[in-house]
């Protein structure tokens, strides 16, 4: 019997064959439920014929597209593993994530062919399969290529295979900011608990919801807030290849979309975006901003246009949900992740995992059907993660008297000067606030006198008056506003902060690049404070 997410797609074929399931953002082509499951049983049929056997990896190197989506169903109707790889990564990256999870077949976009070849080269990776970009698929159409070929060798008879729900669905590797990635192993009962959740989340989700999915793929936001949920349901996701904010808002505009989930920094470009002033553009009914906290500033701008937000925390080993920070509560609670999905239940903790009161600093610590099955061959790590029945996040945090959680920092970015503890959030939220400041991170660099010294990276508004802010002005900013050790000692000035595919800080290079404490405020060449 299959129990797995491929059989997902059965059902809705059996049950509404005529719905749409996925649009090509880039190319308008549709794909009933009816015809995906279709492709999907076939693609399996040719998988199987290439060795793909049940627990068998399936790597994706590849940008946005249906066919990602295709095949991870097709891979679930296997009982094989489906493994996305960030499209960022070079190709002795993309060579660990292979080796390490034991991938037998690799699937790559066109655009990342030589990568993909590269990374490959050596290892027991039996077939590697070409997947057109959108400007192929748009120029051919249906024309033949790698993997309308492999679609095309299989058989139209539907087998199905047993898959268990708590079979591993997919392996899907951690952002890997702070050194190599771990493979978190996600089954499918994890991927359709969070797809309650989001039937839980704000307004909820249904059948007749259509999504933009333009965040990654790879990234179990891009993949799991809304796409994957959608499929359960049977409602209508919309890939793009990419995000560029203009398209983002078209296709908004063009398929009516009422939900939406995008990281921070792609909201913040697209409040910037001057198709958002286009006339046609219905805002959806419900928008969620994960991945990193959102400034205030941010989530007020769109709120002024009459969008409807809420603000979502999770993490790759929580398939994603954890908690929601709701439209009713984001100003009263501003700053904080809300509280917990139904499902989830969560506690902070001390060093010995002992629940610490309202108002004291602790390690989230959470319980739940959609916590994942542990780091794929990382046994010990697993464990220590793993203690006590409870998946431990790794993010300091205080709860208030209703219960709300305000996540202070990760554990391992909390900087310590003078013998006190100062959360970077805290203090880039601050920063946030002044009207000079497009982004910020707050990080600790080694202090002879200090131990550390609190240190913030800066990029200017570009809507910042003609006297550019300064780095003592924000120092000031900060004063005004938080205890004084708390407050930058050193302020750098930069074209772009460095992050990864799902828009979460790299603060490691931060900390190289300004770790060795020799300037107070520094300014680029040419710029005037």
């Amino acid at each position: 019997m299959d129990s797995g997410i491929g059989s997902w797609v059965a059902g809705r074929a059996f049950r509404d064959p005529s719905g749409i399931a996925l649009i090509d953002g880039d190319t308008g082509r549709r794909r009933t439920y009816l015809e995906l499951h279709s492709r999907t049983s076939v693609l399996a049929d040719a998988l199987w014929s290439r060795g793909v056997r049940r627990g068998d990896r399936v790597a994706l190197l590849a940008l946005n597209s249906p066919e990602f989506i295709e095949v991870m169903l097709a891979a679930a109707k296997l009982g094989a593993i489906t493994v996305p790889v960030n499209f960022r990564l070079s190709a002795d990256e993309v060579r660990y994530v292979l080796t390490d999870s034991g991938a037998s077949v690799l699937l790559h976009s066109e655009q990342l062919a030589a990568v993909a070849k590269s990374a490959a080269d050596g290892l027991s990776v039996r077939t590697l399969v070409e997947i057109p970009s959108a400007a192929s698929r748009a120029a051919s159409g249906p024309a033949s290529s790698e993997f309308e070929d492999l679609v095309a060798s299989g058989s139209s008879a539907v087998a199905e295979h047993d898959v268990a729900a708590d079979d591993i669905a997919m392996i899907m590797y951690t952002s890997g900011t702070t050194g190599f990635p771990k493979g978190a192993m996600l089954t499918h009962a994890n991927l359709q608990w969070q797809s309650f959740h989001a039937m839980c989340m704000s307004d909820g989700l249904s059948r007749y919801d259509v999504t933009v999915t333009a965040a990654p793929l790879f990234h179990i936001g891009g993949l799991g807030v809304y796409t994957v949920p959608l499929l359960y349901l049977g409602g209508t996701s919309v890939i793009l290849e990419g995000f560029d904010p203009a398209q983002v808002i078209g296709a908004i505009a063009e398929h009516k979309a009422t939900v939406m989930f995008l990281v921070p920094a792609m909201w913040m470009a697209i409040s910037r975006c001057p198709e958002l002033d286009r006339e046609d553009l219905v805002p959806p009914r419900q928008s969620v901003s994960g991945g990193a906290p959102a400034p205030l500033t941010m989530l007020r701008f769109f709120s002024g246009r009459g969008w409807t937000f809420s603000e979502g925390f999770g993490l790759t080993e929580t398939a994603p949900g954890c908690s929601v920070l709701d439209r009713e509560h984001l100003e009263s609670k501003s700053g904080s992740i809300g509280q917990p999905l139904p499902h989830l239940r969560w506690k902070l903790v001390d060093e010995s995992d002992r629940e610490v009161p309202a108002g004291t600093v602790g390690e989230l610590i959470v319980q739940g059907p959609n916590v994942f099955a542990g780091y794929w061959g990382k046994p010990a790590e697993t464990a220590e993660a793993m203690r006590g029945g409870w998946f431990h996040t790794g993010d300091l945090g205080r709860a208030d008297s209703d219960g709300y959680v305000t996540l202070v920092d990760r554990k391992k970015d909390m900087i310590i000067t003078g013998g006190e503890n100062v959360y970077p959030i805290e203090v880039e939220q601050v920063l946030f606030g002044h009207p000079g400041v497009a982004d910020v991170a707050v990080i600790g660099v080694p202090d002879a006198k200090w131990g550390e010294a609190v240190t913030a990276v800066v990029v200017r508004s570009a809507d910042s008056p003609a006297s550019p802010v300064s780095g003592d002005e924000l120092i000031a900013w900060v004063r005004d506003r938080l205890a004084h050790f708390k407050c930058p000692r050193r302020v750098e000035f930069v074209e772009d902060l460095p992050r990864n595919a799902t828009g979460k800080l790299l603060k490691r290079e931060l900390r190289a690049a300004y770790g060795d404490g020799e300037s107070s405020v520094a300014r680029l060449p040419g710029q005037v404070a």
